[in-house]
């Protein structure tokens, strides 16, 4: 099995208000790092910054490095099993997280390889936006925007399929509710629960896109220790080409910040009978650009055998 995921335009614009005063400074992604709050909780506002960076100038960069450093050391002190993720609210992406009036932009190449399924698609065109509504809310799109894939007729099928059969058109597309019940303490994990809804764009295909509808609502368990950050994901669906209620997605998720620059993500995630591994590293290129790379690796022998993936997420 192959997929090829490139680049392509979303076709899903998001409008916000911005807040004002202080709420606008305070929210700013530029000025945030992995585990800086939105919230200042004593930290600078975004006029203490820019006065700093004009005091700091004549000081020298690595004055400034080293005093916003200690800055964000200190912001967390009293909230360490933070440190690995801030206080944003879980994406569907890994290791993601959006905080209130924030928007995420992510795009990505990604190639699936799954060798008994005789089955080789290509996607090009993957989007993802999410938006924080408020510190408890936030919502999500996402669509293949251009998939093309083929399939290859198995040695034993004596049947009068092509060789190759091959489709195109828009992929997978599908829209994310997310609300937090409650955040993380010292000795209570974060609940959040979500509401998925995918949409049947391909009536007509029969290798790519969805159907039919399919409706999941899940739940995300997240609590932070001093060796990482794990989160725990299970989800319950129902499927109208089914019929049916059935277990959607489940896994299991490991967050560990190594600096400011770079966070490692290790999971374990599964649909029915397939179940991948998946390893991802993640490198702050600028403070609102982070570059995401990642492989899959099947456990199970419906699962793709390799997906490595390569993005780029942005924050405004």
């Amino acid at each position: 099995m192959k997929i090829h995921h490139v680049v392509g335009p979303l076709t899903l614009v998001l409008f916000a208000t911005a807040a004002s005063g202080q709420e606008a400074a305070t929210r700013n992604p530029f000025a945030l790092n992995w585990g800086e709050p939105v919230e200042t909780r004593g930290a600078l506002t975004l006029d203490d910054k820019v006065f700093r960076l004009g005091r700091d100038a004549g000081e020298g960069a690595a004055g400034t490095a080293t005093a916003q450093a200690r800055a964000q050391s200190e912001e967390w002190k009293s909230r360490p099993y933070l440190a690995d993720r801030g206080d944003g609210i879980h994406t569907s992406l890994f290791g993601t997280y959006v905080r209130k009036n924030e928007l995420l932009v992510y795009l990505f190449y990604e190639y699936t390889r799954n060798r008994d399924a005789e089955y080789k698609p290509s996607e090009l065109g993957f989007g993802l936006a999410a938006y924080g509504i408020t510190d408890s809310l936030a919502v999500e799109f996402e669509s293949a925007v251009y998939t093309t894939a083929s399939q290859s007729k198995s040695r034993d099928d004596l049947s009068s399929m092509p060789q190759t059969f091959r489709e195109s058109g828009v992929g997978d597309t599908e829209a994310q509710i997310r609300y937090r019940w409650f955040e993380e303490t010292e000795v209570r994990p974060e609940l959040i629960s979500f509401f998925e809804v995918v949409f049947p764009l391909q009536k007509n295909k029969h290798v790519i896109g969805t159907q039919d509808w399919e409706l999941n609502l899940g739940v995300n368990l997240t609590k932070g220790f001093p060796w990482g950050t794990l989160m725990l994901k299970g989800s319950y669906g129902y499927s109208a080409a089914e019929g049916d209620f059935e277990f959607g997605e489940y896994g299991i998720e490991y967050v560990k910040r190594l600096s400011d620059r770079w966070r490692l993500v290790l999971a374990i995630e599964g649909e029915q009978d397939e179940l991948s591994a998946i390893a991802e590293i993640q490198w702050k290129l600028r403070p609102n650009i982070t570059i995401k790379l990642n492989s899959g690796f099947g456990l199970t022998s419906k699962a793709p055998d390799f997906a490595p993936e390569v993005g780029i997420l942005f924050s405004f």
